[in-house]
């Protein structure tokens, strides 16, 4: 099994209020994908609940294989959610890991 983890940053610019509907319309929208992508063994949205942190978003998901991982990142439902967020992220950082 493979574990995806991402951590985005949002802009700090972004209004506390459009702030929250980004960070929920994201969860919501990936939480939905495993109707639609099989292959997501596991999938969870995060919020940081650390201001000391840099970081404001988690996704952990969990695959069978990288290559299944790819695919999903390549597949067009993610690609429409993952499309929403990014005007409004800073920065993002990425792992795959087998376990």
């Amino acid at each position: 099994m493979v574990k995806h983890i991402v951590l985005f940053q949002l802009k700090k610019d972004l209004p506390a209020d459009r702030r929250h509907e980004v960070m929920m319309a994201f969860k919501s929208g990936i939480e939905a994908l495993p109707a639609t992508i099989p292959s997501i063994r596991k999938v969870r949205v995060a919020f940081n609940i650390n201001p000391a942190e840099q970081w404001d978003i988690c996704l952990e998901s969990a695959f069978d294989s990288l290559a299944d991982a790819t695919a999903y990142g390549q597949h067009p439902a993610h690609q429409a959610v993952a499309g929403a967020l990014k005007p409004h992220v800073a920065a993002r950082s990425c792992v795959d890991f087998e376990v």
